[in-house]
C-alpha cells in the first residue's frame, strides 16, 4: 500500500486542527427575515436551501408530497408546525442552517404579524444581518416599517429589503425604485448604517442565488452573492473587553492540583497571555496567567470565543463576576435605564417585582417608573402610557438589589441586553436594551 492510499485518521491531532482552521477561517453569519404577512419570507428560505443544496432528496420528496398547489411549497422547509402549515402563516421563530463555500449561515424565519412581535425580536436579538422582504405589489406596508424599525432598534449592522414577487408586477423597474426609495427616506430616520435593495422572485429563484435575466435594469447583486461578501467581521466590539464568568475550573485532581480557571465566552475585545486585568465586583486586579481553549493553550481569544482564563493571583471570582480591563471597565450599577419589550400577558406596571439576568449575572429587580410606550408605527412616545402590554416597546427605569455591569447596548450588544424573568413561573417576559440616561 503506498502512502497516498493509507487511510486518514480523521482524530488526528493533524486532521483536529486542520479542522479548526477551517472552521475559524469560514465567517459564520446570523440572518434574521422578517416582513408583513404572505410576503414569502418561508418561501425566500426555502428557496435559498434548496438552491445552496442544503435540502436532502427525502426532505424536498416529504415537502413535494405536502404541497397544495400545483408547485413545489418551498416554504413548507421551514414553516413545521402544523398550526402554520393550515393557516399558510410562520408563528414561532425557526432556525435553519446551510452553508456554502464562503460561509456559514444561520437563519431565523421569524413572523410577521403584529402580535408576534416579541418573536421577531428574539429572532434579530443577535442576528448580523437583517432581512426584510417587502411584495412589490403592496409595497411598504404597516409592518414593513415596524420590522425596520425593529432591526435599528436592536442594532442589526446590515438591513436588506428584498422586493419580493417581482413577477407579479411584470418586473416593473418603476415599482421596484418607488419601493427603493420609499424605504430609503424611511431608513434614514432610522440608525441604519448599511442598507441594500433587492429585487427578487423566492417563487422561481430569480435574484436569489443568481442573477435573473428578467432583471436587465438591476446592476446589482444577487442575495446570496451579498450574503456572502456583506462585510460583518468589523462589526464586532474589540476595543471593550468583557468576559463574563460562567463556571469556576477547579479539578483538583493528580494532574492538576493546584488548577484553577474561569470559563465563559468571550462578550466582546480581546484577551490576551500578560494582560492586566480587573475583575468585578471586587474591583481587585491581577494579570492573565494563561487562556486555554478547546484543545488546549492560546495566546489570544476574542469573540465569540468560549476559553478558561487563568489568573496570576488567587482571587475571589464566582460564576457572574466580570473580567475587564482596569482603564475600560464598564457602568457598574444598581439602576437601569432600558428599552424593554414585554412578552406576556400580564402588563408590566410600576413597582413590579422581576428577576433579572445579564450576561451570566442574576439579580432580583423592581421597576421604578415607566417612561413611555413607543408606537413603533409612527414612532410617537405616548408620555402617558401607565404600563406596558404584550408586545408593547417602551422605555422603563429599574433598579437591581445588586450591581450589574453594563454597557449602552449602542455601543455593546452583548454587555447591553438583559432579560426580565417571572419570579414565580420562571417565564422570560421582557427583553432590555440598555440606553443612556
Amino acid at each position: 500500500m503506498t502512502p497516498v492510499d493509507e487511510p486518514v485518521d480523521l482524530h488526528s491531532p493533524a486532521a483536529e486542527q486542520a479542522h479548526d482552521i477551517a472552521v475559524a477561517r469560514k465567517d459564520i453569519l446570523r440572518i434574521a427575515t422578517a416582513g408583513s404577512v404572505d410576503d414569502g419570507k418561508s418561501t425566500l428560505i426555502g428557496r435559498l436551501l434548496y438552491d445552496s443544496k442544503a435540502v436532502f432528496e427525502d426532505q424536498y420528496e416529504a415537502v413535494e408530497r405536502a404541497s397544495k398547489g400545483d408547485y413545489v411549497d418551498l416554504a413548507l422547509l421551514t414553516d413545521g408546525l402544523r398550526a402554520e402549515r393550515e393557516q399558510g402563516i410562520t408563528i414561532d421563530v425557526a432556525y435553519r442552517y446551510f452553508s456554502t463555500p464562503r460561509r456559514t449561515f444561520i437563519l431565523a424565519d421569524t413572523p410577521g404579524h403584529v402580535q408576534y412581535t416579541r418573536n421577531m425580536v428574539t429572532g434579530a436579538s443577535t442576528a448580523d444581518l437583517a432581512i426584510v422582504l417587502v411584495d412589490a405589489r403592496k409595497g411598504m406596508l404597516e409592518q414593513s416599517r415596524r420590522h425596520a424599525f425593529l432591526a435599528s432598534l436592536l442594532r442589526v449592522p446590515h438591513l436588506v429589503v428584498a422586493v419580493n414577487k417581482m413577477d407579479l408586477v411584470d418586473w416593473s423597474e418603476a415599482t421596484y425604485e418607488a419601493i427603493r426609495d420609499e424605504f430609503t427616506a424611511f431608513a434614514a430616520k432610522l440608525n441604519i448604517p448599511d442598507l441594500t435593495v433587492v429585487p427578487i422572485s423566492a417563487l422561481n429563484g430569480d435574484n436569489v442565488v443568481t442573477r435573473s435575466a428578467n432583471t436587465p435594469w438591476y446592476q446589482g447583486p444577487s442575495l446570496l452573492h451579498h450574503l456572502e461578501h456583506v462585510h460583518v467581521a468589523s462589526d464586532r466590539n474589540l476595543v471593550d473587553a468583557r468576559f463574563p464568568v460562567q463556571y469556576v475550573i477547579r479539578p483538583q485532581s493528580d494532574a492538576h492540583h493546584d488548577y484553577r480557571g474561569y470559563a465563559g465566552r468571550v462578550s466582546s475585545g480581546v484577551l490576551r497571555t500578560g494582560d492586566e486585568v480587573q475583575v468585578l465586583p471586587s474591583g481587585l486586579t491581577t494579570t492573565i496567567a494563561g487562556i486555554d481553549g478547546p484543545r488546549g493553550p492560546v495566546d489570544e481569544a476574542f469573540p465569540p470565543m468560549s476559553v478558561t482564563v487563568r489568573l496570576a493571583d488567587d482571587l475571589d471570582v464566582s460564576r457572574g463576576d466580570l473580567i475587564c480591563r482596569p482603564a475600560n471597565a464598564p457602568h457598574v450599577t444598581q439602576d437601569l435605564d432600558a428599552m424593554v419589550c414585554w412578552m406576556t400577558d400580564e402588563p408590566l406596571r410600576p413597582r413590579q417585582r422581576l428577576a433579572i439576568k445579564h450576561t451570566t449575572r442574576s439579580v432580583r429587580g423592581v421597576v421604578k417608573d415607566v417612561v413611555y410606550r413607543l408606537d413603533v408605527n409612527t414612532l410617537h412616545r405616548d408620555q402617558d402610557a401607565a404600563d406596558l402590554g404584550l408586545n408593547d416597546i417602551g422605555r422603563v427605569k429599574l433598579r437591581t438589589t445588586q450591581p450589574l455591569f453594563v454597557d449602552d447596548y449602542a455601543r455593546n450588544r452583548a454587555t447591553g441586553r438583559f432579560i426580565l424573568v417571572d419570579e414565580a413561573t420562571n417565564a422570560t417576559v421582557g427583553a432590555g436594551m440598555l440606553v443612556a440616561p
